[in-house]
């Protein structure tokens, strides 16, 4: 028991509803709109002192919750579901401790509440683990920020055993026992970290593909990006089922970067590719790596990693193993990560890297970003296109986490209207400048963002 402890004394939430300005493809489905959970909590700490903290979340029920028999509405009325009933569970919380401790305690109590929410609901299939941690991470963030906040501190530098008193075998088992969190985040940002900008499977790569400008004065083509925020790093979406297509495009977006950088006299820069789960088998992905390094052997050098390629549910797909492809390239775990059992299973068919997302929660990205180190894996932060408080989030993790080369951040081209108000308050982060996003920025108290 420590005076620095906190227990939640309120709590509230909220949405917000933005249209994108173009629309994003998830799995095939494609996306034009987002709702923005917000969640707001008070807690005090043991020798009386009160924060507020702030969390917040874009649901993405169609990456979190993906069907082939909901609708939309369907699947978003069920994170929302949840997000009632989490909000229920935080603010009844008694006990205290360290926000890692509260956040622990808190996700087993969470995901006890998937099936009565479906049952209630009505609903045809499960509501999956990774929506319920989608909609936890917001009321996770919150907690990890009013922890900070009751500190006056960052909450990057609260993890060591002045406040935290379990060592990590407390939480991930005897395995970790006598190693300590602190070990495995920075205390501060990096100060600069590269852009990861996402090619979409919709996104026009040069004037020729715009079918109809949106003639908002951003930029409209990956030609035009390229220029305008100096990208040396490119993300780029794969449809998974379609071989010609998916070589075409890694093939079409090389031939406009190659032709950009030139002009611009620049040398190096890479790739990652993300399939999001669309991919039958390995198979599929190892013909995919030797078409590219056929065609364009500078272009597959190129490639940095490779995300999710096959189905996030491991344990129904024991086949899809991936020595083979992480022989060329690191293949990372993104949408089957969602705890340390997948994030050991993932090692065990071959995956060598994990991704992490602020929307799984900051106390689980803590912890498995210290299991992922353990186990010497390739690391990457991934985005949730996370507008305003939740971007300063997912940045915090990237520019935290030791190993993270790159970040995304991709509000800033499919929902822009989301962070008005934050560009000024956090010039270099919410724009990019010669491919860099400004991280030393990073260092308010709580998450940093409010």
């Amino acid at each position: 028991m420590r005076s620095t402890d906190i227990t939640i004394r309120d709590c509230s939430f909220v949405y917000e509803d933005f249209q994108y300005r173009t629309p994003i493809k998830f799995g095939g489905v494609a996306l034009d709109k987002a709702t923005v959970l917000n969640v707001d909590l008070v807690v005090e700490t043991r020798d009386g002192k009160v924060a507020k903290g702030h969390g917040s979340m874009p649901l993405s029920n169609v990456w979190a919750f993906p069907s082939r028999t909901l609708e939309y509405s369907a699947t978003l009325g069920a994170m929302k579901e949840l997000a009632s009933r989490f909000h229920a569970i935080s603010a009844s919380a008694k006990e205290s401790g360290h926000a890692v401790d509260l956040g622990h305690a808190l996700e087993s109590r969470y995901l006890a509440c998937l099936a009565p929410a479906a049952s209630h609901l009505k609903l045809a299939e499960p509501i999956p683990t990774l929506a319920a941690l989608v909609v936890a991470s917001a009321f996770d963030a919150a907690i990890h920020d009013a922890y900070g906040k009751a500190q006056g501190l960052n909450v990057y530098k609260c993890y060591g055993p002045d406040f935290l008193e379990h060592d990590l075998g407390h939480y991930l088992g005897q395995e970790f026992a006598g190693d300590r969190l602190d070990r495995y985040l920075a205390t501060e940002p990096k100060p600069r970290m590269p852009l990861y900008h996402l090619v979409g499977a919709l996104d026009p790569l040069t004037a020729a593909d715009v079918a109809k400008p949106v003639g908002d004065g951003l930029p409209e083509t990956l030609a035009e990006w390229i220029v305008a925020d100096g990208l040396t790093h490119m993300k780029i979406k794969l449809n998974g089922d379609d071989l010609e297509w998916d070589v075409n495009r890694v093939l079409g977006v090389d031939a406009v970067a190659v032709e950009m950088q030139a002009k611009r006299g620049v040398t190096s820069w890479w790739y990652s590719t993300d399939f999001n789960e669309k991919c039958q088998n390995v198979d599929y992905l190892l013909e995919f790596l030797r078409r590219v390094k056929a065609a364009i052997p500078a272009g597959f050098d190129r490639i940095q990693y490779i995300e999710q390629p096959t189905s996030r549910n491991m344990k129904a797909n024991p086949t899809n193993v991936m020595h083979e492809a992480a022989k060329l390239r690191p293949v990372v775990l993104d949408e089957g990560l969602v705890d340390l059992e997948s994030l050991q299973m993932a090692r065990s068919m071959g995956y060598t890297g994990i991704a992490f997302k602020a929307c799984k929660g900051q106390t689980q990205t803590v912890l498995l970003a210290a299991a992922a180190q353990k186990y010497s894996m390739f690391r990457c932060v991934q985005d949730l296109t996370c507008p305003g408080a939740s971007l300063i989030h997912s940045a915090g993790i990237a520019a935290h986490v030791p190993g993270v080369a790159a970040i995304e951040a991709n509000s800033r081209q499919y929902c822009p209207i989301a962070n008005a108000g934050w560009t000024d308050r956090f010039p270099g982060v919410f724009s990019v400048r010669d491919g860099q996003m400004n991280t030393s920025l990073l260092t308010g108290p709580g998450l940093g963002a409010i």
